[in-house]
């Protein structure tokens, strides 16, 4: 069931209230308040077990309204908004006025993106104003993209679930720190490297660290119960083998290009050929392999290339170091 014109007033309503609404992206579901309440926007960060000094990214309802919210907009970044968005693209920009430390995670940059998703664009455009929105997930923990996912996680800490089917791309938003002289890649996503590139005319860097903190940089993210461990793809049966046979409940990633090859484990996962459907599936397939009980999930890295470059991305941060109790 997807979300009405009724749902969406009811949405925009809880908002104006302080409330907390999860909405569909084409990216992930988001867990959104009003952008410029900051009481409300701390209690996205409760409701997540998110850190407060881990920065928000605020949506918009069109590249219009950029301005209304950031002190600056170079050339550059205003050329990539009025050419991606709506689209999964975030630039990070000089805050505005409008914009609470709360959201920013007490910083003087902000993040901001214009959502492809109709349920999203209507609630921005019934709510009237910008609505800070993370993934809809407990910290760390896989991005739901279904409704289901939300309320199976986050349950009564959200006030409303917009339901808008299921996620299109799959994976976060691509984010660009356009705060400097140079333009960088701080989170690949679901806007390719190359796409970027092509648009602007030059090479764009991919930093492994940044001066600015921006979402999805914790070494630990998008992370399933089960613990990822990463191998050559030639070695995933081998791995698999092994762990079966010290007693594990094996998960497995299996690439294309072993697809006639027999595996030894608990279940196996036959990822698609097509970057764009595995990244749509990424998330799922991961929650899939926690719910058939596995406690080790072993893949492999796809090509740097394309999408291939954000579930790469995610795919490690899955499989690092969780964080001791």
């Amino acid at each position: 069931m997807t979300a009405q014109p009724s749902d969406i007033e009811k949405a925009a309503g809880v908002l104006r209230a302080g409330g907390l609404v999860a909405l569909p992206t084409e990216t992930v579901y988001g867990l959104g308040a009003n952008a410029e309440d900051p009481a409300a926007v701390s209690r996205i960060f409760r409701a997540k077990g998110r850190p407060p000094n881990h920065p928000l990214i605020v949506h918009i309802g069109g590249a219009e309204q950029l301005d209304d919210w950031v002190e600056e907009v170079p050339a550059s970044a205003r050329l990539l908004a009025e050419h991606f968005w709506p689209g999964p693209l975030t630039l990070v920009l000089r805050r505005g006025r409008r914009v609470p430390l709360e959201a920013t995670g007490g910083l003087e940059t902000v993040a901001v993106r214009v959502p492809d998703h109709p349920v999203a664009l209507a609630l921005l455009s019934a709510f009237g104003g910008g609505v800070t929105a993370p993934s809809a997930n407990r910290f760390g923990s896989v991005s739901p993209t279904t409704a289901q996912h939300v309320r199976t996680e986050l349950g009564d800490a959200v006030d409303f679930v917009l339901d808008g089917g299921d996620c299109k791309v799959g994976v976060e938003s691509t984010i660009v720190d356009a705060t400097g002289d140079t333009l960088s890649i701080l989170r690949p996503g679901g806007v390719t490297r190359e796409d970027l590139e092509a648009v602007l005319g030059h090479p764009l860097a991919v930093p492994v660290t940044s001066r600015v903190r921006v979402p999805g940089q914790h070494p630990s993210h998008y992370a399933p119960r089960a613990r990822v461990v990463l191998v050559e793809p030639e070695k995933v049966a081998a791995e698999a083998r092994l762990a079966q046979e010290l007693g594990h409940q094996v998960g497995v990633f299996l690439p294309p290009s072993l697809a006639d090859t027999p595996v030894k484990a608990h279940a196996v996962v036959a990822l698609p050929a097509s970057m764009a459907a595995y990244a749509r599936g990424l998330y799922g397939f991961l929650r899939e392999l926690d719910e058939q009980g596995c406690d080790l999930i072993i893949a492999s890295l796809p090509a740097e290339e394309g999408l291939g470059l954000a579930i790469a991305n995610r795919l490690r941060r899955a499989a690092g170091p969780r964080p001791t109790v």
